[in-house]
């Protein structure tokens, strides 16, 4: 494709060189991937800015640059430059594969906490109703045939309409994605028209360096999302939820259980089976009232669905059909009740910080467990005030919290556990440390006792350890799953 027929889709260019003898094969803004015929893009980044590499590129081939700023390059460059080269790469990428995004209806789930389980809430309903959804989240991507491992919630827009094109290739009728706040501060999902959009929740979070200057640009860019979307769900009980409804210019509809709303759960009634916990309740909708049954425990699980089914609705999916869809899901590392042969409950979920953790173990205290035990640990290089915050929540939530490691990265996993003592310490928790985190499980299987909540936390559905910068394989469920075995309690 012709460079002179990318940058038509860019606004405010000046071009240095003629664009048309510019042939383009390939898009790229890491310039380890540049080669003959690519079109290289210079973005600014936490760390590190592409036009300081622009030069490398051009060593490895290139010869065209999207440039927000002045570069000097060897005669032969044609060098295209914009204002924002981030809108820039969604634009010419969303062009080099052919607007694949017009061919799929596109479902956008934001929010800091739930947007996995809604995603894939939502996945299993159409899924059920017959149509083929691809998916672009934390546990990773899925284009409608095979599965990849994400480093972002929301990848870069040459990676999502990668993965649209790939999807539209493979006969998706739907793609539903988690956006996060980066991915709109970054305009990662530029250039996509949303068919629809769920807001979940807000709470601080992913404020900092690198990440946002304070809670009110945080919210303002899950706001953003709202503006490129034809239809809107929102829940009602959020305290910003005005905020997101400002920002909407498509309709919208609320779902809720304490103020008023378009959806609402009523009866609530929490479950307990055997190892298994679950939620029931009443829908109201449309004038009509449904019993709904989840597999999924605590309140928030029911905020989930009510967004999902709200999505279902707006479809066109049977609500009888949409609600049986829900009835035994769960989603990997979110909530996942392992299935084992005892008298006690085993969940795994992905709770890495604070407010997350809290939210698990407050929905615990629900279901009249004998204790509930908590196993986790905190990621190394990251900030510290979380660890004490994480040990301060389960030292005050817990019955016994056993602490271990998590991701050390390349700090000590002591120093890290001795951070979370901090925090556990000046609430009187009781808690022991197992530093190993295969060890510290079967340790916690050993003691368990009938009608104890386990809850394994932090890792979720991730698949390894990061020690010293090395991934080693380790997957939470999986490795619980293999010492029950070695106990003789795994179900068969």
């Amino acid at each position: 494709m012709l460079l002179e027929t990318l940058i038509q889709r860019i606004d405010h260019t000046v071009v240095t060189g003629n664009p048309k003898r510019a042939e383009i094969e390939s898009i790229c803004y890491d310039s380890r991937r540049a080669v003959p015929g690519a079109l290289f893009v210079c973005m600014e980044g936490a760390v590190s800015d592409g036009h300081d590499y622009a030069a490398a590129a051009y060593e490895k081939g290139a010869r065209a640059f999207l440039v927000s700023k002045d570069v000097t390059l060897p005669d032969g460059a044609v060098i295209v430059k914009t204002p924002n080269t981030r809108v820039a790469l969604a634009a010419v990428s969303a062009a080099f594969f052919g607007d694949p995004a017009k061919e799929l209806r596109v479902i956008g789930v934001t929010g800091t906490k739930g947007k996995t389980s809604i995603t894939y809430m939502i996945r299993a309903i159409l899924t059920a109703a017959g149509y083929k959804c691809g998916i672009i989240g934390t546990i990773g991507t899925f284009d409608g045939e095979n599965y990849a491992s994400a480093k972002n919630t929301t990848p870069e827009s040459y990676e999502i309409q990668r993965l649209f094109a790939q999807m539209v290739r493979n006969n998706c009728s739907y793609c539903i994605m988690e956006v996060s706040s980066q991915a709109t501060k970054l305009d990662r999902v530029a250039c996509i028209e949303f068919d629809s959009a769920v807001f979940t929740n807000i709470s601080p979070d992913h404020i900092g360096p690198g990440e946002h200057a304070d809670f009110e640009e945080y919210l303002s860019c899950k706001a953003k999302l709202f503006a490129h979307a034809g239809h809107a769900f929102l829940n009602a009980d959020d305290p910003y939820v005005e905020a997101i409804r400002a920002a909407a210019t498509g309709t919208v509809m609320t779902y809720g259980i304490v103020r008023e709303a378009d959806v609402t759960a009523g009866n609530i009634l929490l479950l307990r089976d055997g190892s298994r916990l679950g939620v029931s309740f009443t829908l109201n909708a449309d004038g009509r009232r449904y019993d709904v049954t989840l597999g999924a425990p605590g309140r928030f699980s029911i905020y989930n669905s009510l967004a999902a089914l709200c999505v279902a609705h707006h479809i066109g999916v049977d609500m009888e059909n949409a609600i049986a869809a829900l009835k035994d899901f769960h989603a990997k590392g979110r909530m996942e009740a392992l299935k084992l042969d005892v008298p006690y409950t085993v969940i795994v979920d992905y709770a890495h910080n604070a407010v997350s953790l809290e939210n698990v173990l407050t929905a615990m205290h629900g279901y009249d467990a004998k204790r509930i035990v908590t196993l986790f640990g905190c990621g190394g290089n990251r900030d510290r005030h979380r660890r004490f915050e994480m040990g301060e929540v389960s030292g005050r939530l817990s019955d016994l919290t056993v602490i271990t490691s998590d991701n050390p990265r390349n700090e000590e996993p002591m120093d890290i556990i001795a951070d979370i003592v901090k925090g556990i310490e000046p609430t009187d928790g009781k808690y022991v440390t197992i530093p190993d985190r295969e060890e510290a499980m079967r340790w916690v299987l050993a003691n368990a006792r009938p009608d104890d909540i386990i809850l394994v936390a932090g890792k979720g559905h991730e698949d390894y350890q990061e020690i010293k910068g090395e991934r080693r394989h380790f997957d939470d469920a999986e490795t619980l799953y293999r010492i029950a075995e070695e106990m003789g309690i795994a179900r068969k």
